[in-house]
């Protein structure tokens, strides 16, 4: 179509899901929070369609399966093949019925295995639902934070580059559509890193989805939002895009949890293509927030505009030499398993002595003992596995 030819994107409503949250132990489980969703589905497009057509219903991290695997350091090939999904599968299937129903697309998170790549692994992905449902976009997560245990497309980067390539767009795929406009999708730590949002933009991504994130990072200022919103202000800002940003919900840990531990504070929030807030809810209890997203008025914005759509002048050769010089190693999980916690912290730890070496860091004066895993038991929960599944979740499958 050229552009003489392109049609207008009539201003949506897009809406972000907080759902109360139960972590898992098999896959079988999913069905619990999908239903949970579902629920918080339908009551939200009845409430927000009245203003303007829903076209996006975004999901937080974790909706469907929880946090089971980091939060119990249970080894990654274990986590793939009892926890996690297939992309397309029976999940998506559940969330596409909804997706035509209400004729918008969903935008989720779940961990996935991706045989293509290599068996045995999981990857955090975030997929996109067409009107029709059909998965029409899956990208992984290419930062994880200390405690994930998935794997990204950089701990087997000589894999995926075989596969996909080693373009901007083999990491950071871009969603073109003729009717909601450009979307990207990361996920939770992506966020801390401003490369990451700049990448979706230069691939053209007007709309970014970034869910969620827990504290410290959400609670650390007030009135609320903490880093959390202050990074994803800025994305918006930087790039002139709209950021989607539902957060999760309370987290019951297994079944027997008598409260959930709400792991965020609730904090989700949608910014426009300015750095504004249009909508934050200070809860996560199935709740929402809910915006008008003007893509037309965006692309007006970023043409008409000389002075605030940053993109158009960045000098990029002054920036080129900038990453040269590896610091997280590549190729990690390419030839062997992700290690647990307390052997992924010491890779941590290296990095932080590379960026000293470099002088990018500067010892401090004196030097004490620095952040490390501690164990919620003396037995690690791997070595019990199928006593806890049948302690704590037990009772799920009894009621089946």
């Amino acid at each position: 179509m050229s552009e003489t030819e392109r049609k207008p994107i009539a201003p949506y409503m897009a809406i972000g899901l907080s759902t109360v949250i139960h972590g898992i132990a098999e896959r079988k489980h999913i069905i619990r929070n999908l239903e949970t969703i579902e629920d918080a589905i339908h009551a939200a497009v009845s409430m927000v369609n009245i203003n303007m057509p829903v076209k996006i219903i975004a999901l937080a991290e974790g909706a469907l399966t929880g946090f089971t695997d980091e939060i119990f350091d249970l080894p990654h090939v274990l986590a793939a093949k009892e926890l996690f999904i297939d992309i397309p599968g029976e999940e998506t299937e559940y969330l596409g019925r909804l997706a035509k129903l209400y004729d918008t697309y969903i935008i989720a998170q779940c961990k996935a295995r991706w045989p293509e790549v290599m068996p045995d692994r999981f990857f955090n992905t975030l997929f996109i639902i067409s009107p029709k449902g059909e998965v029409v976009h899956k990208a992984a997560k290419n930062h994880i934070w200390c405690r994930e245990r998935s794997c990204t497309p950089h701990d087997v980067y000589d894999r995926w580059v075989e596969l996909y390539g080693d373009g901007i767009e083999a990491f950071y795929p871009v969603l073109k559509t003729d009717d909601i406009g450009n979307i990207g999708t990361i996920c939770c730590s992506d966020g801390e890193y401003p490369e990451v949002v700049r990448a979706l933009t230069f691939n053209g991504a007007e709309v970014v989805y970034r869910p969620s994130e827990a504290m410290p990072m959400t609670g650390n200022s007030y009135p609320g939002g903490g880093g959390w919103m202050v990074q994803n202000r800025g994305h918006a800002n930087f790039n002139t895009v709209y950021m989607l940003c539902p957060n999760a919900g309370p987290v019951y840990l297994h079944a027997m949890s008598r409260h959930p531990i709400d792991i965020a504070g609730g904090n989700a929030h949608i910014v426009d293509y300015q750095g504004n807030i249009m909508s934050y809810s200070a809860s996560g209890n199935n709740t929402m927030v809910a915006a008008i997203f003007d893509i037309e008025a965006l692309r007006q914005y970023r043409t008409m505009n000389l002075n605030s759509n940053w993109l158009k002048d960045l000098r990029v050769e002054l920036f080129k030499r900038m990453y040269e010089q590896p610091i997280h190693p590549k190729n990690l999980w390419l030839e062997q398993d992700p290690w647990r916690h307390e052997q992924v912290d010491e890779v941590y730890r290296e990095n932080i002595g590379c960026l000293v070496k470099r002088g990018t860091y500067t010892l401090p004066a004196n030097s004490f003992p620095g952040c490390r895993f501690q164990p919620s038991s003396d037995v690690p929960a791997s070595e019990c596995w199928d006593e806890l599944k049948k302690a704590w979740w037990g009772v799920w499958d009894e009621e089946k």
